[in-house]
């Protein structure tokens, strides 16, 4: 395990180069992993550690025909590969259990009983665990409970495989009743094609993962860029312009050299008027944003965001809920804008 500095902080991380492809084969030499649900993380992590050469099922009820069909066509064999959700469950040591946080609750009476002596039980989101006082599920004390959660979505974690690198990945360990629980652990975040793999526990995880998903990485952000597209029009900027500067110059510039070298370096590398402008206004933003931060992960820790999870997609409804609520941003004019300017892009003509 290599000592990083982060920000002047010592942490501990676990490198490719440290825990080795090799060394993750022999740990799960004789380990055969089921991954129950081929919906978002499922069809990567499954992919990835088959192309690692792992031995790897899929469990998928077939009732659910999207998802069944997927996994067919990505080459999984019915009776060989792939296999009803509790037929894989008993088949495998160690557990995958990747469906949706709501349907962990729903189908853990079905999967609790195939759980073997020995076996690990492993997500890939603090979710269930942290909140188990909601959620009901409650492992025997006879199995491995453990944590590899890439921080990117599967599409992620499946793209970046392939074009040889890797999302980094937090893991952590709940119960360890093997004694192999940790290199189980990185064997796996390994296999499915972590960057680096960080320590942290099942708390940590959710309270974190909950927070960003919420804050910058998709709810500030896409609330940020509403306000200023709004802005921008409402003083007589055309659409085309409002997009561009609030959305266009973000994905396609900007974070581009965040992702590079840094916030300063991107700072560095823009004109001084922007540099000027962007060192003023960041703490007014800083100080707005800062008590709904704290409103957030308070609600967050409290397990009231949880609540608010489980109730809300367990609805009958929800599918077409959700659909209504999609449906408002993609025919809101800043989306339809962003449409037409993807088709513009010359790698799209």
């Amino acid at each position: 395990m290599a000592k990083i500095n982060f920000g002047g902080v010592e942490e501990t991380v676990v490198t490719r180069e440290e825990f080795t492809m090799d060394k993750a084969k022999e740990v799960l030499g004789n380990e055969l992993v089921a991954v129950i649900g081929y919906g978002v993380q499922g069809p990567a992590q499954a992919l990835n550690m088959r192309d690692n050469g792992i031995k790897v099922i899929v469990g998928q009820a077939p009732e659910f025909k999207s998802d069944w069909d997927r996994a067919v066509k990505d080459g999984w064999v019915p009776g060989e590969t792939l296999f009803p959700v509790e037929e894989a469950a008993r088949k495998g040591t160690i557990i995958q259990y990747l469906v949706s946080d709501a349907a962990q609750g729903t189908l853990w009476p079905i999967l609790k009983p195939c759980l073997n002596e020995g076996d690990a039980l492993y997500f890939s989101h603090g979710f269930s665990i942290t909140y188990k006082e909601q959620t009901k599920i409650i492992p025997p004390s006879n199995v491995d409970v453990i944590l590899c959660a890439p921080k990117g979505s599967g599409t992620s974690v499946r793209r970046n495989f392939l074009a040889g690198a890797g999302i980094n990945s937090s893991y952590a360990v709940f119960q360890d009743y093997t004694g192999r629980a940790e290199e189980r652990t990185l064997a796996v975040g390994i296999a499915i094609g972590s960057g680096y793999l960080f320590p942290t526990t099942f708390e940590s995880e959710v309270y974190s993962d909950l927070t960003g998903e919420r804050g910058i990485l998709m709810g500030a952000l896409a609330g940020l860029m509403d306000a200023q597209y709004e802005v921008l029009r409402e003083n007589g900027h055309s659409p085309s312009e409002a997009f561009n500067e609030t959305v266009e110059e973000l994905t396609q510039s900007l974070i581009r050299l965040v992702d590079e070298k840094g916030m300063d370096w991107m700072y560095a590398n823009c004109s001084a008027t922007a540099q000027r402008g962007a060192l003023d206004w960041r703490p007014r933003f800083r100080e707005a944003t800062l008590p709904v931060f704290h409103e957030l992960y308070e609600k967050v820790k409290s397990g009231e965001e949880c609540k608010r999870v489980l109730e809300s997609t367990g609805a009958d409804n929800y599918k077409e809920m959700l659909e209504v609520e999609l449906k408002e941003l993609r025919d809101s004019e800043l989306w339809r804008t962003g449409a037409e300017v993807r088709k513009l892009r010359p790698e799209n003509k």
